[in-house]
């Protein structure tokens, strides 16, 4: 697309005005606020540091006065405890919300072993799961994602299924009292992860049997491993509690790949989900250009008041 062309229709971002004289200045005071979204978008880190500089706390404050009003952050818990605190109290100011961090502390190798049945990655799995209540309380988080790991090719899937409740049920007992829920997430990043499909999520949700273990749909990853998104999120309904978003192929903002993230969002949206949206991909374009044109999509696919 010719620059001139593309400029021009990226002068409008949503409810943000832009002017052309602005947009080629592209400094942080002169992109206007946008009105917030219907639906709660949350970005990450480096997401818009092109706009807002690369602290974390000032791209919360520039994305917030765009019209996004929660962030998620996979890497909460490995970040020192004053920038947990300092987030926490920015979101709280800012009246945003917090959404998913992922249950790691030192390392993620337990989560490539709960298959496994080995008491000492449950052990690490049951550690890491009391700090991450430590942790949601600086920054006011609810959500927290699991994943169980990789296949154990010595053992039959259905013994690696009853190790995986085994120690969820463990964790759910330490979450629960908290208010803490941890949301297990199918992936598609390789063909060796257990957890792959929605249904086999619904499944190990059910046998849990906790309000703190429920499903993180991500749209990206189950697009690529079972589509039929919108039945496959009715049959699973029950237990969906977080929602992510990244379009395929390419995993960059909706309206870059194969998804109608238009009719998905309006089916979610009118079962009457109101969470957070987790904006779990990367930017199609580079540079402030980029980032524009993110905040467009997404006010192309939001709902409508």
């Amino acid at each position: 697309m010719e620059r001139r062309k593309f400029m021009q229709q990226s002068l409008i971002a949503g409810g943000s005005l832009i002017t052309a004289n602005s947009l080629m200045a592209c400094t942080n005071t002169e992109v206007k606020a946008g009105n917030s979204f219907t639906m709660d978008f949350a970005f990450h880190e480096g997401m818009f540091k092109e706009h807002a500089g690369k602290d974390f706390i000032d791209q919360i404050k520039w994305a917030y006065d765009q019209g996004f009003r929660s962030i998620e952050d996979n890497s909460m818990m490995s970040r020192p405890v004053q920038m947990q605190e300092k987030i926490g109290n920015t979101l709280a100011k800012l009246g945003m919300r917090m959404g998913v961090f992922v249950i790691t502390s030192d390392s993620w190798h337990w989560k490539t072993s709960l298959t496994t049945g080995k008491q000492e990655w449950v052990d690490k799995m049951e550690k890491d799961c009391k700090y991450a209540i430590e942790v949601a309380k600086r920054c006011q988080a609810k959500w927290v994602t699991v994943v169980p790991g990789n296949y154990d090719t010595s053992q039959p899937v259905e013994t690696q299924t009853s190790n995986v409740v085994k120690a969820l049920r463990k964790a759910a007992n330490i979450l629960e009292p908290a208010g803490l829920i941890m949301v297990l997430e199918p992936l598609s990043d390789n063909a060796d992860l257990f957890l792959r499909l929605s249904s086999q999520t619904f499944d190990i949700c059910k046998a849990v049997n906790s309000p703190s273990c429920k499903i993180l749909y991500d749209i990206y990853h189950m697009q690529r491993n079972e589509g039929n998104l919108m039945a496959n999120i009715d049959r699973n309904w029950e237990e969906i509690s977080y929602i992510q978003i990244g379009d395929n192929p390419g995993r960059k903002e909706p309206g870059t790949g194969e998804i109608n993230y238009k009719n998905v969002f309006k089916h979610i949206y009118n079962k009457g989900y109101r969470g957070i949206m987790g904006m779990e991909h990367g930017n199609s374009m580079p540079g402030k250009e980029g980032e524009l044109a993110l905040i467009k999509a997404y006010r192309e696919v939001d709902m409508r008041p």
